[in-house]
């Protein structure tokens, strides 16, 4: 068996409800703290489901304060506003509350409020120097998988994305919370669940890290997603199908922070970036184009996944494997997602642009199972339109 290593968040947490007891478990966990220091963004504030956490908090005798200025995808200008915020209240905890964005700029405020390093130090892999204050992540969501990654991802320049990539971005505790996402549209929904099942999907494959656990995540992030994802976007107030798909999500997370992410995020990003599409749908419009062309290296895992999926696919490897491509492809179809390029603005003249750009994201593209041109790339993203 090959050598792997796996790291992941100490400590998980998964009860819907749970956020509303806040205050108790940040007194019982990190019993110094006294001023925990809140990243979201206006959004969630609007839906009120911050106002009870925030009561327990000062229940418990603590002093939080609320940065609510988290956009998507994130500028630097929004991480060093929540920097200075964080330290002008002399943060001792710093909790994210939201999506990837507000999870990620989390993940950044943790590690700069209390640094001498400046962000432009920290881009890359493993530039992160010393500690970070206390960090708890809780998904309102259920996609990114943030909540357990060492992964912050922000927007460096007008479409350019750039990451941060170190182990002090995994936080001390992750808090699933099903309650947080019964306001969720369908179409958010459906966007962000997908994203959470291409996290496993790409995990699994990934030319480089896959091993046992990932494996087992990805696969159990599947059968939790493609079982509740319908049902949640029909059954939006369902609080046991919602858990289900934080658990789906998380999971997802582990596997792909271990295992990364591939061909499907690396064209994803230009769409997102140049085209504000949200990163969620980006990554769905291509997944199926990607599928079929990862397919010469990819048939094999791609039948093992079918039969998590479609457990009914039936047939030759390269059948099951056409079964997963179609049942991602129908997933798309029945929440009423967009499906194609050109309904989300894109036309035959951006494809340029777009491969080339798709072609800077060689931390992506080097754990593809097959090797991808810009040739490739364009072709991909012409199937698409």
């Amino acid at each position: 068996m090959t050598a792997f290593a796996f790291s992941t968040v100490p400590n998980i947490l998964s009860e819907p409800g749970v956020t509303q007891r806040l205050g108790e478990l940040i007194a019982e966990r990190f019993p110094g703290t006294r001023r925990p220091f809140i990243v979201t963004d206006p959004g969630f504030v609007r839906t009120g489901l911050l106002e009870l956490p925030r009561l327990s908090l000062e229940q418990a005798g603590l002093a939080p304060m609320v940065f609510a200025g988290v956009v998507a995808d994130p500028p630097e200008a929004v991480v060093l506003d929540a920097v200075q915020a964080a330290r002008r209240h002399e943060a001792d905890l710093v909790i994210g509350f939201g999506g990837g964005s507000s999870m990620d700029v989390a993940k950044l405020v943790a590690v700069l409020a209390g640094s001498a390093q400046a962000i432009g130090e920290i881009y890359g892999i493993g530039k992160v120097r010393g500690k970070r204050l206390p960090l708890v992540q809780v998904p309102t969501t259920a996609g990114t998988g943030s909540e357990v990654t060492n992964i912050a991802i922000v927007t460096t320049g007008e479409t350019t994305k750039t990451g941060v990539v170190a182990p002090q971005l995994y936080a001390d505790l992750a808090v699933l919370d099903a309650s947080l996402t019964l306001g969720l549209p369908p179409l958010v929904t459906a966007a962000t669940g997908i994203d959470a099942m291409v996290h496993a999907i790409e995990a699994y494959t990934s030319r480089h890290k896959k091993n046992p656990l990932s494996d087992a995540l990805a696969r159990e992030a599947l059968a939790l997603l493609s079982r509740s994802l319908i049902r949640a976007c029909e059954q939006g107030d369902n609080l046991e199908v919602r858990q289900a798909m934080l658990l789906g999500a998380c999971f997802a997370g582990q596997a792909f922070s271990n295992a990364p992410v591939a061909a499907v995020h690396a064209l994803a990003y230009p769409i997102g970036g140049i085209f504000h599409v949200p990163h969620g749908l980006s990554n769905s419009l291509v997944l199926p184009h990607v599928l079929h062309f990862n397919l010469p290296e990819a048939t094999h895992l791609y039948a093992e996944l079918a039969a998590v999926v479609v457990p009914h696919a039936s047939g030759s490897e390269e059948a099951r494997a056409q079964a997963l491509i179609v049942a991602m492809q129908q997933t798309a179809k029945m929440t009423g997602i967009e499906t194609t390029l050109r309904q989300v603005g894109i036309d035959e003249g951006d494809l340029d642009r777009l491969a080339d750009d798709a072609m800077l994201q060689t931390r992506l593209l080097g754990n593809n199972p097959r090797e991808l041109t810009r040739a490739d790339a364009r072709a991909i993203y012409a199937a698409a339109l």
